[in-house]
């Protein structure tokens, strides 16, 4: 294992090469532990999604009589079709970015292996949040093919919003576990961001239906690009607007980089407060 502690992503990647089965591994136990002891094990990752979906389809379908703009004949199940993949796109990132804060706090034992790559654990925190993401498209395919006889062609397309969403989320996990080691306070100021994120996210709403000048503002939530062309490949079939995805994977990957420049200067002060 390298030494280095370089903030270079060609150099993470490089590094993610060389130690892929333990990085593997490790993402690998962390979706054991989450369920070890749980009577239905890895059932769970299958439960969850449809208890979050059922539970949001009713309150916003029954008791609030949400209407999602320009669907017309819509049913409950229609409503949760649209709904869906805005919900997964965020529990993927919100999975992440909770845990962040505490990444360093929860694996001091790393810490204190100096060729240890401390700054692969925000990427084994992704790669189990993205098999439980993976799990929820599957469902939805499943719930779409049934309710709605077959695919759009642009549904194999998701891989593409998701890989910007993926460098954006390491960046800020980056940043957030470097802060969350030596400002413990941080743990607390995400929980709330991430709730206001959720409500601040075109999820429960199409962005068209927002006025034109809030539109730029809901934008700027790290997620709303990823869940606006989530939803347009697997729902309506449309293609992704590319310019606005090249911007949308520019900026990601330089708040990656910045978020691993960060982390990689903080680390030298890790051992010093833990």
């Amino acid at each position: 294992m390298s030494q280095k502690q370089s903030g270079s992503l060609l150099k993470l990647g490089r590094t993610l090469i060389d130690n892929w089965d333990l990085v593997a591994g490790l993402a690998r136990r962390e979706i054991e532990i989450r369920y070890r002891g749980a009577t239905m094990g890895v059932l769970w990752a299958l439960l969850n999604p449809l208890i979050m979906l059922s539970v949001y389809t009713f309150f916003f379908t029954e008791v609030l009589h949400s209407k999602w703009q320009g669907m017309q004949q819509q049913s409950s199940l229609d409503f949760s079709l649209v709904l869906f993949p805005g919900l997964l796109v965020f529990t993927f990132f919100s999975e992440c970015v909770a845990k962040a804060p505490t990444l360093i706090l929860g694996n001091q034992s790393y810490v204190k292996k100096i060729v240890f790559p401390l700054q692969v654990l925000p990427v084994i925190s992704l790669m189990s949040a993205l098999f439980h993401a993976l799990i929820g498209f599957l469902i939805w395919i499943v719930f779409y093919l049934v309710i709605k006889g077959g695919l759009h062609a642009t549904v194999p397309l998701v891989i593409f919003p998701l890989l910007p969403l993926g460098f954006l989320t390491l960046g800020i996990c980056w940043i957030l576990a470097a802060l969350g080691t030596y400002v413990r306070d941080i743990t607390h100021i995400v929980t709330g961001l991430l709730a206001a994120l959720m409500f601040l996210a075109p999820i429960f709403y199409p962005i068209s239906a927002l006025p034109e000048k809030y539109r730029g503002m809901v934008l700027l939530n790290p997620i709303s690009v990823a869940v606006e062309q989530v939803r347009a490949l697997l729902y309506q079939g449309v293609m992704i607007d590319w310019q606005q995805w090249f911007t949308y994977l520019g900026v990601s990957i330089v708040i990656a980089w910045i978020g691993l420049w960060i982390f990689q200067r903080a680390r030298a002060g890790f051992a010093d407060v833990l």
